[in-house]
């Protein structure tokens, strides 16, 4: 008997359980209470938050893990790139900062966290990442990667006062060397807008494509990729596709188009994170337009839309 994909599509559209969504939640407070338990950031100003998939509820069942910031504001990282050649408006915008003079450093936080996280949970439930602390799963919560991070203004401009205008983010170091900017709640904003705008498929059809991934890689048909990778490829298909009738037809809209433009790096040059404050496809990027152009394919075929 053939697959009934529209019923199998309005299943996988759903968010995860109640039960999931009450260990998330446990997650997300067992890890503030393990570092404010801790005496070792007692003198250290920070936020905890959760973010990505869960934060923006596009999360499945099988891509269960929580993300969860930690960002230290004592102090904040900045650039002036977004001033380009004004070489006058930047040095105007550096004489508005007063320098940190604390001596707190990234490899300092970093390494208070995971000493607060080991002193909670105990060291074989905590292993260190490159960027992030992963925290074992137990029977009441997920498993948590733990991204100790810095408020970071990306400046571009100042105001009619001469104060910088900029967007807000975070910088995550890496153990590698270097760091990375995240913008989770441009991510968000950006998110929310777009599921508007589609009669809420947006979301849906994210969490859809994260399914069919799964399903796919289980039966090799295609290399293992980011959930967060595949919420992005989703966010770049534009509106007219979303909200048909049938679920099949937004899936069939939104494979076509990843394929279609992801035929050569040209066509998709421009297409952005869900945060629109990174492109999509460049060379910093952990994976490459092939990949999204072989999973639309492989995905494409399996549901047999000819």
């Amino acid at each position: 008997m053939a697959r009934d994909w529209e019923a199998t599509l309005r299943s996988w559209v759903k968010p995860p359980s109640d039960d999931e969504d009450t260990k998330r939640n446990k997650t997300g407070a067992e890890i503030k209470e393990a570092l404010r338990a801790s005496g070792i950031l007692k003198n250290v100003n920070y936020k905890v938050y959760a973010k990505g998939s869960y934060a923006n509820n596009t999360n499945v069942r099988l891509d269960y893990d929580v993300d969860i910031a930690v960002e230290c504001t004592d102090f904040y990282y900045y650039s002036t790139d977004g001033v380009g050649s004004d070489v006058r408006k930047a040095a105007a915008i550096q004489e508005t900062f007063q320098p940190y003079k604390g001596g707190y450093t990234s490899e300092n936080f970093k390494r208070d966290v995971e000493r607060a996280l080991v002193a909670y949970y105990g060291r074989t439930a905590v292993t260190r990442g490159n960027m992030a602390m992963r925290v074992r799963e137990k029977k009441t919560t997920l498993p948590a990667d733990v991204v100790p991070c810095f408020e970071y203004h990306y400046i571009y401009d100042t105001d009619i006062y001469g104060q910088p205008v900029f967007y807000k983010g975070t910088r995550v170091y890496k153990d590698s060397g270097g760091y990375v900017h995240n913008w989770p709640q441009q991510q968000y904003d950006c998110g929310v807008a777009k599921n508007n705008l589609t009669g809420y498929r947006f979301k849906r059809m994210v969490r859809a494509l994260k399914r069919l991934e799964n399903e796919l890689v289980s039966l090799g048909k295609v290399e293992e990729l980011p959930s967060f990778f595949m919420e992005c490829l989703v966010y770049n298909v534009t509106n007219e596709h979303f909200n048909n009738a049938a679920y099949v037809t937004d899936m069939r809209g939104v494979l076509a188009m990843i394929f279609n433009e992801t035929l050569t790096a040209e066509r998709c040059k421009e297409w952005l994170e869900v945060s629109e404050r990174k492109y999509l496809f460049r060379t910093s990027q952990p994976w490459n337009y092939s990949q999204a152009h072989d999973l639309a394919s492989s995905a494409w075929d399996y549901m047999g839309l000819g």
